[in-house]
């Protein structure tokens, strides 16, 4: 059976020839008939219908099978709502465990004026059908020339340290709360899901660079460490000795102080004395300073006679070498 082709608006419809031979007004009827038709569709369960009347925005359908008049009156876009898109900075996918660097967009500046090669993966889905379809164009590229602004203003807020380290969670997530906010201002209804960093190091011609610092930072780090447990260790034992040497010049002074108040009670007892009987008391201080002078030196005793003979006494002394005089 041969058929004649008959197109209204994106719908293509075949018609039998035998049909044509009936008449003017059933082949137009039938052609009504089906163009009306052409208003069924479906709605899938990740999708949600956006209904145009004459080009402008009329209404938002949910999942199911639905109609809408025929175009040129309405046509109904299906976009995947519960679909997670996914944009690449910085490089590009090419297949399996294969990608290509796109070094104009993973070069930047840190906070510090240094060089770094940051790629980032960013996953979205759409919030708001009727603003993602009409309101901007190229969503892709736009959600990937947003992330790459997001992610330099983010990076040049911080050091390189941060950047390389311990800061790459923060700088993630100040990327997904800032592209968020440029893409809710172009009213592009796009919701980001996650924002995540694949690879953050320094630009291969300065690697060996970046190493030597990063060994140099190690060695002062742990010199920084022996030196405080130098610290630690001596310290303490000087604080001891300080303390030590407090505590005998404190003993040390207490047994002047006492012996000196022993010293002036002593004296005072005998000023008392001597005031009582001066005589007898300067010849007894006297022999008391002879009793402990004389046992330790050699004597001689010379008699206090005119004709000036010596008195020969034994047992008075001893001599060096021990025999007695």
């Amino acid at each position: 059976m041969s058929y004649r082709r008959i197109i209204i608006g994106d719908t293509e419809i075949k018609i039998p020839d035998k049909l044509l031979t009936l008449g003017v007004f059933p082949i137009i009827g039938l052609a009504i008939l089906l163009w009306l038709l052409t208003g069924i569709y479906i709605v899938g369960p990740d999708e949600v219908g956006v209904v145009r009347t004459f080009g402008k925005y009329t209404r938002t359908v949910q999942s199911g099978l639905r109609y809408h008049l025929p175009y040129p009156i309405e046509k109904a876009d299906t976009p995947k709502v519960m679909e997670v898109k996914r944009v690449e900075v910085g490089f590009r996918t090419l297949g399996k465990n294969q990608y290509r660097k796109i070094d104009r967009e993973s070069l930047m500046l840190t906070g510090d004026e240094n060089i770094v090669d940051a790629e980032m993966i960013v996953q979205y889905k759409i919030k708001n059908p009727s603003d993602y379809l009409f309101k901007f164009v190229q969503p892709e590229l736009t959600v990937r020339e947003a992330a790459e602004a997001s992610l330099r203003t983010v990076v040049g807020r911080n050091k390189i340290d941060e950047a390389l380290t311990a800061g790459k969670f923060m700088i993630q997530e100040e990327t997904k709360t800032l592209l968020q906010e440029i893409l809710d201002k172009y009213q592009t209804g796009i919701q980001i899901v996650a924002v995540q960093l694949q690879a953050v190091a320094p630009p291969k011609p300065v690697v060996a660079a970046f190493k030597d610092v990063a060994s140099a930072k190690e060695d002062k780090n742990r010199m920084i460490n022996q030196a405080e447990g130098y610290r630690n260790d001596i310290i303490p034992k000087a604080r001891g000795q300080a303390q030590a040497l407090i505590r005998e010049a404190e003993g040390y002074r207490e047994a002047r102080i006492k012996r000196a108040e022993g010293d002036v009670a002593k004296f005072k007892a005998i000023l008392r004395e001597y005031r009582k009987a001066k005589n007898i008391t300067k010849k007894r201080l006297y022999l008391e300073a002879m009793e402990e002078i004389l046992p330790n030196i050699q004597k001689y005793i010379i008699p206090d006679g005119k004709n000036g003979n010596l008195l020969n006494l034994l047992n008075l002394g001893s001599t060096k070498g021990g025999s007695k005089k």
